[in-house]
């Protein structure tokens, strides 16, 4: 296959995430408009938007057991395809009964594209630190873009055309990954599903100790990961004094920088190591929250709270060295599955940093929940530097 390509179907995979994060991230800025509408708590939409982060988070294994089975290139246009009907769904919602079953059905589809989308591009390149970069930066992007655009349609035409903004994206990249990515043989096309459920295999994989460790790696970037998707903005509002155009601003920020420095961290893990990589985005988290922390106890202002900003945009890019560390230990044959199992455990357990550090927030303030997360970047970076300096081999 030609460089071109394989450069073709990066850039289509690429969008084809962004298209399946636009219609999970267009919610969020319309919730006060659905609860309004429904007559409903925020903590019932907030049901919904938990149930369906869990279903995308189920879905990462058996997505990579689908993808090799049926082909790569099926499984993504499916999940872009279940993305762009689940988005109109929502649209449609006659309850918020039914809203919720369809926002959990987006996150199930949703989940469908990554770990096979992963697992494509390593068939078509050998630097794959660089090419998951790239393809991890479709989300932030994704999330540079997808929540103003939703507030500014809600505010005018009701949350209802935001959701039409998941449709609107994913249907032309559909069409385009459908025209463009040629059809991918499927790995195991004749294996029953069921052997590739069976519990043994799947605890000997997860247990082997490079997996393993890679895998509470993994854990710890998810879980900070997940906290500041959620609560970057209200820290910025209720702890460093910021007023919410200002927080939103650096929000944009954050994301504007863990996108753009995938690629590039991605590009040197495929030159200096994963480790090395891995350990600069850990170092990276701790002088972002801790500064974070230190510029709102003292009441520094914008630029110092920028700063640290950039600091945790940077952290919060470990996906490119990380991930690439578990391709690097799975073998061509386990990619598929392999990388969907792991990114489900690690992405099931990382899924309560927003329950912890909100819960930590209620008890004891903003500072010292984002204090936490200080702490959980100080062991990732301590246990990266242990398995180097001590020889782990891990």
């Amino acid at each position: 296959m030609t460089r071109r390509y394989a450069y073709t179907v990066l850039g289509l995979c690429t969008l084809a995430f962004s298209a399946t994060m636009v219609a999970r991230l267009a919610i969020s800025p319309v919730v006060p408009l659905v609860a309004d509408d429904f007559g409903v708590s925020y903590g019932t939409v907030g049901l919904a938007l938990s149930g369906m982060w869990a279903a995308y988070a189920l879905s990462q294994f058996p997505s990579g057991v689908l993808g090799e089975r049926y082909g790569e290139r099926r499984i993504i246009l499916v999940a872009v395809g279940a993305t762009a009907i689940a988005a109109l769904l929502l649209a449609l919602s006659p309850s918020v009964w039914a809203f919720l079953a369809f926002t959990v059905l987006l996150g199930a589809g949703a989940g469908l594209h990554y770990s096979v989308a992963t697992t494509l591009l390593t068939r078509e390149f050998d630097d794959i630190g660089r090419a998951i970069g790239i393809h991890v930066s479709g989300g932030p992007a994704a999330g540079l873009l997808a929540p103003p655009a939703a507030a500014l349609v809600g505010a005018r035409y009701g949350w209802r055309a935001a959701m039409l903004l998941g449709v609107l994206v994913a249907v032309p990249v559909f069409a385009l990954f459908a025209w463009r990515v040629r059809p991918t043989e499927p790995l195991r096309p004749d294996q029953a599903l069921a052997d590739r459920f069976a519990l043994a295999p799947l605890v000997e994989l997860v247990s082997r100790p490079p997996i393993a460790y890679t895998t509470g790696l993994a854990m710890l970037g998810a879980f900070a990961w997940q906290a500041t998707a959620s609560f970057l903005p209200t820290f910025l509002t209720d702890a460093a004094g910021l007023s919410t155009a200002a927080a939103s601003l650096l929000f944009s920020l954050y994301f504007l920088v863990h996108g753009g420095l995938q690629p590039v961290l991605g590009a040197v893990s495929d030159r200096l190591g994963r480790d090395a990589v891995a350990t600069l985005t850990m170092v990276s988290g701790i002088l972002g929250y801790g500064g974070l922390v230190y510029a709102a106890t003292a009441g520094l202002g914008l630029v110092a709270l920028a700063t640290a900003t950039i600091g945790v945009g940077v952290a919060m890019s470990w996906g490119a060295p990380v991930q690439s560390r578990f391709m690097d230990l799975l073998g061509d044959a386990e990619r598929g599955a392999g990388f969907g199992l792991v990114r489900t455990v690690y992405m099931v357990l990382g899924a309560s940093g927003s329950v912890i550090v909100g819960t930590v927030s209620d008890v004891a303030g903003w500072t010292v929940a984002f204090g936490l997360l200080t702490l959980v970047m100080a062991i990732g970076a301590s246990a990266l530097t242990a398995n180097r300096v001590l020889r782990l081999g891990l």
